[in-house]
């Protein structure tokens, strides 16, 4: 009885004092800050997504678009936007992917491409640390941001894998901070369930 009753208490008294670390820490405001962040993202992809359906015959623009361009030009497109900054949204080429005559094929090729394009963006964000300017900058300006990133890094690119922000950025960031790679790896493998899963809502959509 004695025992049951000190059980829940430690628990208590372990939950205590992680929240405590995680508020000393910078925890709580790193995933707040990463949230707010990844939001308007998302407000804008929902609303990109309305907006298409409205004035856009989305079914005939894909179908138009695989006659336009050949498959290969297409994937050299997606991977160079997943390395360089994500600027085009990958919705639009797993849609494409959809229109093809193997559709799971290609998608499978561009959640590959997107994870690679990432792994890539790691090592062009640890380049950009070589620059003079910049290494002054994040040693000087950025310091405590960098600390929590680095404690908190693996969040930042759970964050870009999953939600619909630039995976390339995420992955940037984690270089510039040199966040350890390994992690990158690990993490970053969520960006190919992302990848299905959108590719199986937009399939059915569609």
């Amino acid at each position: 009885m004695k025992t049951s009753q000190t059980r829940p208490h430690s628990e208590k008294s372990r939950i205590r004092l992680l929240h405590q670390y995680y508020t000393y820490t910078g925890f709580y405001d790193f995933i707040w800050m990463a949230i707010k962040s990844a939001f308007p993202y998302v407000v804008a992809f929902v609303a990109a997504v309305i907006t298409a359906n409205q004035f856009i015959d989305v079914n005939t623009a894909l179908i138009r678009l695989t006659e336009l361009l050949p498959i290969s030009s297409v994937l050299a497109v997606f991977f160079i936007s997943e390395t360089i900054f994500g600027l085009i949204p990958p919705e639009i080429f797993i849609a494409w992917s959809g229109k093809t005559s193997t559709p799971w094929q290609f998608l499978s090729a561009l959640a590959l491409l997107s994870y690679l394009g990432g792994l890539l963006s790691y090592w062009l964000g640890q380049l950009f640390t070589t620059i003079p300017a910049v290494h002054r900058y994040l040693e000087l300006k950025m310091a405590k941001q960098l600390k929590n990133s680095k404690k908190w890094g693996g969040f930042l690119i759970i964050i870009g894998a999953l939600l619909p922000v630039p995976f390339a950025i995420s992955c940037m960031t984690a270089g510039i901070i040199k966040y350890p790679f390994k992690g990158v790896v690990f993490y970053g493998s969520l960006r190919i369930l992302r990848i299905f899963l959108y590719g199986i809502l937009i399939f059915n959509v569609l």
